[in-house]
């Protein structure tokens, strides 16, 4: 009963958000926003605690606090950051892939039409960074997720 019932309003949500997209995105930005500033408020604090034990531990977490802060403002200020962020990582993560994929293919042996597979998923990536990279569309994408995931959790058998 319980993964009906979270089924059924994430399905509400994603059609919430795929009816307007950019409430969608805003939501979703500010939450992430929020999470990052405490995660950076919990990193300073541990990290000026941990500075007594290992002075290299608490610097790294002190500064690792200050960008989880700045990043957090930043999306709760500027949903638009948000979609940059998500679509340089996304971005990132597809010229990795083709590299990746390319250095398989040159390689030879049998990772050949692994580095194919890699490829063509790297391709996949960088489309979709380009999309991502739109606030519009990343609210879409955002939408058909949580609706993909609705339906899942409806059709999934209870244990």
């Amino acid at each position: 009963m319980a993964k009906t019932s979270t089924g059924i309003l994430l399905i509400i949500l994603g059609l919430i958000v795929l009816a307007l997209p950019l409430a969608g995105l805003i939501a979703v930005s500010w939450l992430t926003g929020f999470a990052l500033a405490l995660l950076g408020i919990g990193l300073l604090v541990f990290g000026y605690g941990d500075t007594k034990e290992s002075t290299a531990l608490g610097v790294i977490e002190i500064i690792l606090g200050i960008i989880a802060i700045i990043f957090g403002i930043g999306f709760i200020v500027s949903p638009a950051l948000f979609a940059f962020v998500a679509g340089f990582l996304i971005y990132l993560a597809g010229i990795f892939l083709v590299i990746v994929g390319l250095i398989a293919i040159f390689a030879g042996a049998g990772a050949r039409w692994n580095g194919v597979v890699t490829l063509i998923i790297g391709l996949i990536y960088l489309i979709l960074g380009y999309f991502v990279s739109d606030p519009f569309y990343l609210g879409v994408l955002i939408g058909l997720w949580l609706l993909i995931v609705g339906i899942m959790n409806v059709l999934q058998k209870e244990d």
